[in-house]
């Protein structure tokens, strides 16, 4: 597993792939100074529920990840989590193959 820690002390778990991805993502929204919400689900193994944050360029983040090799990116993968970000409910973690399904329904729902 592979960790997000937010500010001080919050630390959040991510599988591998999955955090290397929002580490794009996240910090592409960063780089132009731009602060958004980061919204998941909390699996029943850790809880249940879901987790919000709110993502902004004065607060340290830190992603730790335990294989020293980066894995290929999904640009689809990459475009459905940034343009969840533009969303109003914020950048919002989906598995890898909900991508190209939320891409084609945000495609539709802007559509004439």
């Amino acid at each position: 597993m592979a960790k997000l820690i937010y500010g001080s002390s919050a630390s959040h778990e991510f599988d591998e792939r999955t955090l290397a991805h929002l580490k794009i993502a996240i910090t592409a929204k960063l780089r132009v100074r731009e602060s958004f919400l980061l919204n998941w689900v909390v699996p029943s193994d850790r809880g249940s529920g879901r987790m919000s944050l709110w993502i902004s360029p004065d607060v340290p983040l830190v992603f730790v990840f335990s294989d020293p090799r980066p894995p290929q990116l999904n640009r689809v993968w990459l475009d459905a989590l940034s343009r969840s970000a533009h969303g109003i409910r914020g950048m919002t973690v989906m598995a890898e193959d909900e991508a190209e399904a939320y891409l084609k329904a945000a495609g539709a729902a802007a559509a004439p």
